[in-house]
């Protein structure tokens, strides 16, 4: 199996996401972590995580408001 995320703009666009072809959810998840500050510095509004091409969850990544 094979995980990996798309980034969507405000308006549900594709934004280049660097390869991440990673072998487990774990793995998965735990890169995003590292990342997604980046990410929405860079406009991505959205993270799409995908198993072997199939949507598992959709999530944003605006920081949580305090």
């Amino acid at each position: 199996m094979t995980w990996t995320w798309t980034l969507e703009d405000a308006e549900g666009n594709a934004i280049d996401t660097p390869d991440s072809d990673l072998g487990s959810q774990g793995d998965a998840e735990s890169w995003l972590g590292e990342r997604w500050r980046e990410f929405a510095d860079q406009g991505a509004t959205v993270a799409v995580l995908l198993e072997d091409g199939r949507q598992v969850y959709r999530m944003d990544l605006a920081p949580a408001e305090e």
